[in-house]
C-alpha cells in the first residue's frame, strides 16, 4: 500500500468515527437538554469537516511533479496541516467563549439547566472512541512521517477532552444538583485554554515550512555528519535546508582534491547523496556543489 493510500485508508476511518459520533451527541443533547453536549457535537463535526481537508490535500501533495511545480506537490499536505491548525484554534476559542459566557451568566445569577444521564453516557463513549481514533492516527502519523495525520490526530485528542469537560460538568450538575452544573462551563474553559497550547504546537511547525525555515540545529549536524563521512569530502558549507511536505531539501557545498577528476568527484557526491537519501528517504532534494580543497584554512560548518 503505497503512503497516500494509507493515509487516505486511516483519515476515511478517523472520519466515520466522527460522522457517527456527531450524530449520537446531537442526538444525545437534544434529548438530555445538554447544551454543553450540542458543543461538543459541533467539535465533532469540524473533526469531520478537517477529515475532508485532509483527503483533498493529501491527495494534491501526492501529485508527481511537473512544469508549475518541479519540486512537486509536498506542501499541500503542509496547507491541509495549517488548515487543521486552523480549525481546531476556532474550536478551542469557541469551547472558551461559550464557556465563559454560561459562566458569566451563572454569576449573575442564571440558572443553568441541568443535563440527561444519556448525555453522560455519550460524553463517555466520546472520550473512548476519540482517545482510540488518536492513538491510532497519531501512530500512522509517525510512520508515515505525515504532518497532516498527527495533526488530524490532535484534533481528535481535542474532541476526547472537550468530552471530559462536558463529562466533568454533567457529572457534577447530576451529582450535586442543579447549582453545580457551572462545573461544565468552567471545566471547558480549561479545556480551551489547554487547545490552545496544542494549537501552537501544530500551526507553528506548518508555518516555518511555508516560510521556508530552516531544519533544526540537530538535523543540519547530521547532515554534516553524514557528509564528512564519505572519503575525500571535507570542509561542507553553505548548507541551506527546508520541508518540502514529507522530504526535505537540502543544498551544500563540500571540499574535495582539487587533482580529483570529474568521474572521481562525481562518484564521491553521488556516494554522499546515496548516504542521505537513505537517511531522510527517497524524496529528498540534494543539492551538492563540489569545490577544490583549501588546505589553508579550517574545517567550516554550516
Amino acid at each position: 500500500m503505497t503512503r497516500e493510500k494509507d493515509i487516505y485508508k486511516v483519515t476515511l476511518l478517523g472520519s466515520v468515527g466522527n460522522l457517527l459520533l456527531m450524530a449520537f451527541k446531537f442526538l444525545s443533547g437534544i434529548l438530555a437538554h445538554s447544551s454543553a453536549m450540542i458543543a461538543d457535537a459541533v467539535h465533532s463535526a469540524s473533526d469531520f469537516l478537517t477529515d475532508i481537508v485532509v483527503i483533498v490535500f493529501v491527495g494534491l501533495s501526492a501529485r508527481p511533479k511537473d512544469k508549475d511545480h518541479e519540486y512537486g506537490h509536498g506542501k499541500f499536505e503542509t496547507i491541509a496541516s495549517l488548515l487543521v491548525g486552523m480549525a481546531l484554534a476556532v474550536a478551542a476559542i469557541g469551547i472558551v467563549v461559550s464557556g465563559a459566557s454560561k459562566f458569566a451568566s451563572w454569576l449573575q445569577g442564571g440558572e443553568l439547566p441541568v443535563p440527561g444521564k444519556l448525555a453522560l453516557v455519550a460524553a463517555l463513549v466520546s472520550i473512548l472512541v476519540k482517545e482510540l481514533m488518536f492513538q491510532y492516527t497519531y501512530a500512522k502519523g509517525k510512520k508515515l512521517d505525515s504532518s497532516a495525520l498527527k495533526a488530524n490526530a490532535w484534533h481528535h485528542r481535542s474532541d476526547a477532552l472537550s468530552s471530559v469537560g462536558a463529562a466533568a460538568g454533567i457529572t457534577g450538575a447530576l451529582v450535586l444538583g442543579g447549582r453545580w452544573s457551572v462545573l461544565d462551563p468552567l471545566a471547558s474553559i480549561i479545556v480551551g485554554a489547554m487547545l490552545v497550547k496544542t494549537v501552537w504546537d501544530l500551526v507553528w511547525p506548518s508555518i516555518m515550512e511555508l516560510t521556508d525555515g530552516s531544519l533544526p540545529e540537530e538535523t543540519e549536524k547530521e547532515i554534516i555528519a553524514t557528509l564528512l563521512s564519505v572519503p575525500g569530502i571535507s570542509q561542507p558549507h553553505n548548507l541551506r535546508t527546508r520541508r518540502i511536505g514529507s522530504g526535505i531539501a537540502i543544498e551544500v557545498h563540500v571540499r574535495m582534491d582539487g587533482q580529483l577528476t570529474l568521474n572521481e568527484a562525481h562518484g564521491k557526491a553521488s556516494m554522499a547523496e546515496k548516504l542521505l537519501k537513505g537517511r531522510f528517504g527517497d524524496k529528498a532534494h540534494i543539492i551538492i556543489h563540489m569545490e577544490p580543497a583549501r588546505h589553508d584554512s579550517g574545517a567550516e560548518t554550516a
